[in-house]
């Protein structure tokens, strides 16, 4: 079945930089819109970034300036480049896709992001 497998967390002080990536298998990765969400805890899953198949890009409020999503359809992989991270965003962080031609839609399984120092 379809696979997304996220990796790159881990524990980072304020300021600092992680890299997020997650590999997509058993998929046509070039007809799906990917995104980024996190769930901090006792709060709900929000929208952090997404990029269409197209390339377009999409931020939320909260990480506009810092992070920033890309794809690379060669690879099958999504990446978000998190910069000048910030206590608040410690959460953990799944990626999401789904084909634009059809209901599927997926989930990785979430990789924990700490800033703290």
């Amino acid at each position: 079945q379809v696979q997304l497998v996220e990796s790159g967390g881990g524990l980072v002080q304020p300021g600092g930089s992680l890299r997020l990536s997650c590999a997509a298998s058993k998929i046509i990765f070039r007809f799906y819109n990917m995104a980024w969400y996190r769930q901090a805890p006792g709060k709900q899953r929000e929208l952090v970034a997404i990029i269409t198949t197209t390339g377009t890009t999409n931020y939320a409020d909260s990480v506009k300036g810092r992070f920033t999503i890309s794809r690379d359809n060669a690879e099958n992989t999504v990446h978000l480049q998190m910069n000048s991270l910030k206590p608040e965003d410690t959460a953990v962080y799944y990626c999401w896709g789904r084909n634009v031609l059809g209901p599927e839609a997926n989930w990785g399984q979430g990789t924990q992001v700490t800033v703290s120092s």
